[in-house]
């Protein structure tokens, strides 16, 4: 199989020169690999080391054939042939067909190119929208499809993607899905998509410990990640058993030394044998004291540094907590009462008209494609906006909201500090006590919440608004998973799955919907869909 990326013992670090992993080995061709680690592993410093924008810390990186990168941004000043990167050949094209055309225009045109436009537009649900549509009016969905029909128009040997699903509805999602199994080429991609890692051939781990490559898809990896997991916790007992053994070992052979020392001690007081005899065996008994103490300090040392990387194996392993305290909501308690509600922004209509309740602890779901209105739909439950008709009414005041970027929190202050900002009455001990139900111990809560990665910022805001006296019991949730890693989205659909409180959350990620047990789907179509089936009766 012919190879586009071959990494040989590959380590990278921060600018500052911190560690992110060690020795990667890898190749890559017509095959497609899926990239995991926690948040701030380098997944993202290697995917840009492949393109060359990052040197190495150490080892070798070679490409053999194209490589291309799916963009995060898009230049909203530009339109959708710009952000295609086409107005050139465009130009070049209608020149030739205008008859004002030149030698240069002549060799260069691609007359395949308005056929293929066409086509890549289509293959990502964008096949509506004119080439001079301008960025600036697409949503983050929408310019996440146009950078992929760009990957598909230049198709590189080897494409790279960055969490290519974050920000897409389900049809961009089944855009991804498909380009996976049509790609003709190679596929690198760093995602937390369980559905998309389905798909792939095999998956690289970067952690802390080391770079682990398992075959297969995410069900492979993680029934491999389970077993390692468990013989991690296997090495750890019997590493605390043996640094045990080694103590009672170590203890038992001083206490037999010193009855030794004691009994020669009693002979010499008693003064009836030779002192060159008694000199003797002084010497030899402090020799054995030295042998046996450098002995057991040298297997102490052993069993403690056996038992010290049992617990670092385990602390990258084991599952995360986030531990939501009960509210104790009842289940015919009414939170929700939207009556024929219409949302719109001038001459534009998002959606409506909408009723719908919410009772007890149910789990809903807001569904629909990007564009539709799913979080202002949530905005007009806050209350931060009212709807164009219709009454929307939240029968509680006790709810709390987290939005994709936790936006609750101020970048700038501790973890700590805004927990005492958010909760004003917590007392120091109260604080600790709350961050640390959502693993944030000790110095942990001194973190700055700027340099938080997604999963300990939701943590954190989660940790904040469940320490009110009273626990929230309507929690409202925008893409919660967008920019967790695999570890934090299992930990909150545990946390959630244990909770007993309401769930209100828009997110396309099937994976987290079916885990959380959602009970119901509110459907919000694009009003162009709406029009369509009114029309159809």
């Amino acid at each position: 199989m012919t190879s586009f990326l071959t990494l040989d013992s590959l380590s990278l670090s921060t600018p500052d020169g911190t560690p992110l992993f060690r020795d990667l080995t890898l190749s890559v061709g017509r095959d497609r690999v899926g990239l995991v680690g926690r948040n701030g592993s380098g997944k993202s410093t290697l995917l840009h080391a492949i393109m060359g924008d990052v040197s190495p810390a150490s080892g070798s990186l070679h490409r053999n054939g194209t490589v291309g990168m799916l963009q995060q941004s898009l230049d909203e000043t530009q339109d959708l042939a710009g952000a295609l990167g086409i107005t050139a050949a465009l130009a070049c094209l209608a020149r030739l067909e205008a008859g004002e055309g030149s030698m240069e225009d002549a060799a260069d045109a691609d007359w395949t190119l308005p056929s293929r436009v066409e086509q890549a537009l289509a293959d990502t649900g964008l096949h509506a929208f004119p080439l001079n549509t301008p960025v600036a009016t697409l949503s983050g969905g929408e310019r996440m499809r146009v950078a992929l029909a760009r990957q598909i128009l230049e198709a590189p040997d080897l494409l790279l993607l960055d969490e290519p699903t974050n920000n897409l509805d389900t049809e961009g999602r089944e855009a991804i899905a498909n380009l996976l199994r049509t790609w003709p080429g190679g596929l690198l991609i760093a995602s937390h998509d369980r559905d998309l890692l389905e798909q792939v051939d095999r998956i690289v781990e970067l952690s802390p410990v080391g770079v682990t490559l398992f075959s297969g898809g995410w069900s492979e990896y993680a029934a491999a990640r389970e077993a390692a997991r468990e013989a991690a916790e296997a090495d750890l007992a019997r590493a605390s058993d043996a640094l045990k053994r080694t103590r009672k070992s170590a203890q038992q052979a001083k206490e037999k030394q010193d009855r030794r020392d004691k009994a020669g001690r009693a002979v010499r007081a008693k003064g009836d044998a030779p002192k060159m005899l008694l000199d003797k065996r002084q010497e030899r008994a402090e020799a054995t004291r030295g042998k046996g103490s450098a002995l057991a300090t040298r297997q102490m040392a052993e069993s403690e540094g056996d038992l010290a990387a049992a617990r670092e194996r385990i602390e990258i392993l084991a599952p995360l907590t986030m531990d939501l305290p009960s509210c104790g909501l009842p289940s015919g308690r009414r939170l929700l009462d939207f009556k024929s509600v219409s949302m719109a922004f001038g001459d534009r209509h998002l959606f409506g008209p909408l009723d719908f309740q919410l009772t007890g602890p149910e789990r809903v779901a807001i569904a629909g494609p990007n564009g539709s209105g799913k979080s202002t739909l949530l905005r007009l439950v806050t209350g931060d906006l009212q709807p164009t008709s219709g009454t929307a009414n939240r029968l509680t005041d006790n709810f709390a909201l987290l939005d994709q970027h936790v936006s609750l929190l101020a970048p700038g202050e501790t973890i700590l500090e805004n927990m005492h900002r958010l909760n004003p009455g917590l007392s120091a001990n109260a604080a600790h006590a709350a961050l640390a139900r959502f693993g944030f111990r000790n110095d942990d809560a001194l973190q700055v919440t700027g340099t938080l990665s997604g999963g300990e910022k939701l943590r954190a805001g989660l940790a904040c608004v469940f320490a009110r006296p009273e626990p929230p019991d309507l929690l409202i949730l925008d893409e919660p998973t967008n920019h967790l890693d695999l570890r934090a989205i299992e930990a909150l659909e545990n946390g959630l799955n244990e909770w007993d409180g309401a769930v209100l959350l828009v997110s396309h990620d099937k994976a987290f919907l079916a885990a959380i047990s959602v009970t119901r789907f509110l459907e919000l179509p694009l009003e162009s869909e709406r029009r369509e089936h009114d029309a159809n009766g």
